[in-house]
């Protein structure tokens, strides 16, 4: 199928009230298409990219408009997606069935309203330029953690409506994608507006690797949520695709923990995401001092056994890793 099926997406904001659920923040997304007849329908999906969470939504066209209408062009409306102030969005378009190559792409930044800020990395400060007030209405500002909630990361700081200086200096101690300066009028149900500076830096995510020699344990545990799975993979050498373990995939929600992992310099996590994957080799830089006694636990299907380090706990040439299944398949060592 020719790429020029797709022909454009739109993109938009709006705001959507309801009587029960109030107003809120929607994208709309919107499609032209060529009818063609091996076309079933359309999906959209949306990502934020500073946790990497995917909505998407379909479209089915009914097989007697494909047969009438081919070549035709179409326009196709989807559903609204619920999006928040200054959130930055990955949004693809693909046709059902998904054919190779056949896909629309765009980033998409959700206004941020009149809250504007700059970052002082020297003094590690967001500086907050507060709006002019409308009235007598006072201002507040803050910096928070957006995760299920915008958790508080410091003292909100009001600025009354006859202030002279309308600048706020916010102090943070770590650059993270879910840092926000979040900034909203003192007045009753007021809405709020929220901008994360530092929002497509995810890479202080996948560095949050912990090895702890005493116990042995490799632990990963990132300061923002994250959508997506970590396993772990070993890695021959540079430039070699990092091949994933049996049975060490899981959840990438809080704390992901693997206990009695040797320090292999192979050894990796790899992290994947609805945006592609990173992966990360702790020990080959030797950050992590290496345990008194080395052991290993081997992944098999149903259980977990820690054994001494030794040669039948740490996988042949033929067996790093393998490409077709095996009944049980060790960890090199770790």
């Amino acid at each position: 199928m020719s790429r020029a099926v797709l022909d454009t997406l739109t993109l938009s904001t709006a705001m959507k009230c309801t009587p029960h659920d109030g107003c809120s923040l929607v994208l709309r997304v919107r499609a032209s298409v060529t009818l063609h007849e091996r076309l079933r329908g359309l999906e959209a999906c949306s990502t934020s990219l500073h946790s990497q969470e995917t909505q998407c939504q379909s479209v089915r066209m009914p097989r007697a408009s494909r047969r009438l209408q081919v070549g035709q062009q179409l326009q196709v409306h989807f559903s609204c997606f619920k999006v928040s102030v200054a959130q930055h969005l990955y949004v693809t378009l693909r046709t059902v069935p998904h054919f190779c190559g056949v896909q629309l792409d765009r980033q998409y930044h959700v206004e941020g309203g009149k809250l504007s800020y700059r970052v002082d990395e020297r003094r590690k400060a967001i500086l907050a330029q507060v709006p002019e007030p409308s009235g007598s209405s006072d201002y507040y500002v803050r910096l928070c953690l957006r995760r299920f909630t915008c958790e508080d990361a410091g003292a909100a700081v009001r600025v009354t409506a006859n202030s002279a200086s309308r600048t706020v200096s916010l102090p943070y101690s770590q650059a993270l994608p879910c840092l926000c300066l979040e900034g909203w009028p003192a007045s009753p149900d007021a809405v709020r507006i929220q901008m994360c500076p530092f929002e497509a830096d995810t890479e202080v995510l996948w560095d949050a690797i912990h090895y702890h020699p005493g116990s042995q344990a490799l632990s990963w545990e990132p300061a923002c949520p994250v959508s997506g799975r970590v396993s772990l993979c070993w890695c021959p050498g540079p430039g070699v695709s990092c091949q994933e373990l049996q049975h060490s995939s899981r959840p990438a929600q809080g704390r992901v923990l693997y206990p009695l992992v040797d320090t292999q310099p192979q050894l990796c996590l790899k992290f994947s995401t609805n945006l592609g994957f990173r992966v990360r080799c702790p020990f080959q830089q030797r950050r992590f001092p290496a345990p008194p006694t080395s052991r290993c636990a081997c992944v098999t299907e149903g259980s977990r056994s820690s054994l001494p380090a030794s040669k039948r706990c740490r996988p042949a040439p033929s067996l790093q890793p393998q490409v077709t299944p095996q009944p049980t398949l060790q960890s090199p060592s770790w």
